[in-house]
């Protein structure tokens, strides 16, 4: 097999101009979106509309006789329709996925490129009614892709003409990669190269079934093996193009009194769910922010994430399967059926497939999450979910579907039971009382459905850091409360090991520009993390303890300095089985426990807290004081909202 590079890649992320609501025409630089701000403030008033971009670029050197150049975005929200040197010669609806074009034919010595970029209300494209804000801009890369005339099909839903399916046999991997071009004459040239970069097996064909002896798997968080496939396209002898793709070998299987198995062995699946944004960036990371994102998520023990509620970036698809997260991958099909938008959900269910297809990290296709919220024609909705369904096991044969219902959609409703796998988005001990609701509601399902795979796709809590109490309660957005719901939970899943997956929502805070009660205006306090990833919360710690391995000791509420009570309680969580506390340096109490030590003080003026464990410690300062500070304290309005101070 020839080494050579046959395909290059220029990006256009410098010298935009960029147009928005107010007519005033600003230089930028990509990723961009121009609801950064106005879209995390609160009163739902963010921009929804057309804005545009505008750049000039010399043209590529390429040989126009035997190559061809493709525009490609990777990435812009939610419509777009993109001219080039005054011609259209692309649009695509669908804000989170990649779409490109042929655009050879249109080069000039000095271009021009003009994006014109829609994100305003419809009622044809997806999202269009959900607790999230939908930013608009060009908030992905953008380039020109040059390529041999005889090339890997690249017209295909974004994809990239190559097709990986591994299997397993005995001790051996058996990897079918099927090639997709319209190069007359053309032969393929197969390889597959283990970590090393050492080939350990070869072939020839567009659909070749290649055998790996002695296969090593991916294996999930403790080894995420990769192997690497190349497929080189030849004419007469010469090579052409060539494509390389990373990929696991590995088999799941769930069931539905035994939960989620990875290579034939139990592995419950317990993670969080992630959305993109950052604050004052809106949806335009780095990779930088991805992996930042990605190694909290590592940290806090996680071996799967819901990717919610759109296709990401595929540098963070690619971090998942490096790092061996277990991931469920969805389209923007939420809150609403829209029968106008039923090609919508087609269109973007099949770029996500065709584009994530070889990542070993995805187990399951998302078709929908609470779209029963305020559907009105059920008939249609429920029509469309058979589509989609059968599209995903057509498309995909080797992955279940699944699907998120809202908390009111009861388990016998029909939208429940045509996905393969299900799962709840339930804040049962938040939005309504009693936590032990989750048990009742968890073991009633199972004894009705005891075929039927259950999971928590959502469930959490608004906590703030700057908010706290010494008698936490129910809607009170204190990182106390917070805590104790995420210790209930933790709890209540290990008496149901039957369910295939949990997914905390949020692992990060997120902007929900509609929102404007209860903390922060324009913001969804349920993350572990606040949404500029400084702060990590306590709930933060107590998963790290239940998933954990990395030593470690953390003092609760260390934020909740004053406090009134000549008593107060202090909390440790730890993955240790022994704990000290330490008050002005003088022991106070050790316990032996697990996960959560409680200890009560009392406390005149100033004092030095430490908690040890081995040579681990950790340390804070509280304050006797006549009466709270009232930047912790809840200060109700006039109104029906509440201010936090």
């Amino acid at each position: 097999m020839q080494n050579q590079e046959l395909r290059t890649s220029i990006k256009l992320m410098k010298g935009w101009y960029f147009t928005g609501r107010d007519g005033a025409e600003v230089q930028v630089d990509l990723p961009h979106t121009w609801n950064s701000i106005d879209g995390q403030d609160g009163g739902n008033d963010y921009y929804r509309g057309t804005c545009s971009y505008r750049t000039t670029f010399p043209a590529p050197e390429f040989d126009r006789e035997a190559q061809r150049v493709y525009l490609e975005f990777q990435g812009v929200n939610a419509s777009a329709h993109v001219k080039l040197n005054g011609q259209e010669v692309m649009s695509h609806d669908g804000g989170y996925s990649t779409f490109r074009a042929d655009v050879t034919d249109v080069l000039r010595a000095d271009n021009a490129l003009e994006v014109a970029v829609d994100n305003s209300v419809n009622g044809e494209i997806y999202p269009q009614k959900a607790d999230f804000t939908f930013y608009g801009g060009i908030y992905r890369d953008v380039l020109l892709r040059i390529v041999s005339k005889e090339h890997f099909e690249l017209d295909h839903f974004g994809g990239e003409g190559v097709k990986i399916t591994p299997t397993v046999e005995g001790k051996d991997g058996k990897v079918r990669i099927e090639c997709f071009h319209k190069a007359q004459g053309a032969q393929v040239e197969i390889a597959i190269s283990d970590a090393k970069g050492q080939t350990v097996a070869e072939g020839t064909g567009s659909d070749a079934t290649l055998a790996i002896p002695s296969v090593h798997l991916w294996d999930g968080v403790e080894d995420p093996y990769m192997y690497t496939a190349t497929a080189v396209l030849t004419v007469d002898g010469e090579a052409k193009d060539k494509v390389t793709v990373p990929f696991g070998v590995r088999t799941f299987k769930v069931d539905p009194k035994k939960g989620f198995f990875l290579n034939g062995r139990p592995y419950p699946l317990h993670g969080v769910s992630r959305h993109q944004d950052r604050r004052g960036i809106g949806n335009a990371l780095t990779k930088e922010h991805h992996r930042e994102d990605m190694e909290m998520i590592r940290e806090i023990g996680a071996n799967t994430v819901r990717l919610a509620h759109y296709q990401h970036d595929q540098y963070f698809y690619d971090l998942c399967d490096q790092y061996g997260m277990i991931v469920w991958a969805e389209i923007p099909y939420i809150s609403e059926h829209m029968p106008g938008g039923r090609e919508n959900t087609i269109s973007q269910m099949k770029e996500l497939i065709v584009q994530n297809y070889n990542h070993p990290s995805i187990v399951t296709w998302g078709v929908s999450n609470e779209i029963t919220i305020s559907t009105k024609d059920k008939k249609d909705m429920l029509d469309n979910h058979h589509v989609l369904n059968d599209l995903c096991h057509k498309m995909d044969p080797t992955r279940p579907t699944t699907l998120a219902c809202y908390a009111m959609c009861g388990p016998f409703n029909k939208v429940a039971h045509i996905t393969d796998l299900v799962s709840w988005n339930l804040y049962l001990g938040w939005y309504v009382p009693g936590l032990f609701l989750n048990d009742w509601w968890i073991s009633f399902f199972h004894k009705v459905y005891p075929n039927r795979c259950l999971g928590y796709s959502e469930y959490g809590c608004e906590g703030m850091p700057n908010l706290h109490s010494s008698n936490p309660r129910r809607g009170d957005h204190t990182e106390e409360y917070q805590s104790i719901y995420h210790e209930f939970m933790l709890e209540c899943f290990k008496r149901h090991p039957y369910m295939w997956s949990t997914h905390v929502w949020n692992m990060f805070d997120f902007a929900a520009d509609a929102r404007d009660q209860g903390g922060e205006p324009g913001m969804n306090h349920k993350g572990l993390v606040t949404f500029d990833r400084k702060t990590k919360k306590d709930s933060f710690y107590i998963y790290k303890a239940y998933w954990s391995d990395e030593p470690f000791v953390h003092l609760c509420s260390k934020r909740y300095v004053d406090r009134a009570e000549a008593v107060t309680s202090v909390k440790v969580y730890t993955n240790q089985k022994y704990v000290a506390l330490y008050v002005n340096g003088k022991l106070a109490e050790e316990k032996d426990g697990d996960k959560v030590f409680e200890f009560k003080i009392p406390l005149e003026g100033e004092v030095q807290i430490e908690a040890v464990s081995g040579d681990l410690k950790d340390s804070c300062t509280l304050r006797r004081v006549s009466a709270p500070n009232p930047d912790y304290t809840l200060k109700k309005s006039k109104g029906k909202s509440q201010n936090w101070v």
